[in-house]
């Protein structure tokens, strides 16, 4: 697979990676990709909605877990570890609230967006 950027050129793409691991040899497919796409766009407006209400992340860590049935993704949910010195829970939910619902990826599923987060 080649894209526009260089990240994932020459990635190994194809439909047996939703199954099998042939050879040990990594591999993805559209599922992980937007997984990814996901768990990127939405720590990265987290990370502006954090800058916007005067705070500092320290660390954001976001996994994203896509729940595919019968050939539709249902469901993405995203576990969130951020450090920020200095919020409070309160403020902290505002800006992950608002970055679950307005990041570009989740704006473009259509599928139930979940998101839990663990903040030190």
């Amino acid at each position: 697979m080649n894209t526009p950027g260089s990240a994932l050129n020459n990635t190994p793409y194809s439909f047996l990676s939703r199954f099998v691991n042939k050879d040990n040899v990594a591999e993805t497919n559209p599922e992980e990709l937007i997984a990814a796409a996901h768990a990127g766009c939405f720590s990265m407006k987290l990370a502006f909605n954090l800058n916007a209400a005067g705070f500092t992340a320290e660390t954001i860590t976001t996994t994203c877990t896509i729940v595919l049935e019968e050939g539709t993704i249902t469901e993405s949910h995203l576990a969130v570890l951020a450090k920020v010195p200095e919020i409070s829970q309160d403020q902290f939910e505002v800006a992950l609230h608002d970055a679950e619902h307005n990041c570009p990826v989740s704006k473009l599923l259509k599928a139930k967006i979940s998101v839990t987060f663990t903040l030190e």
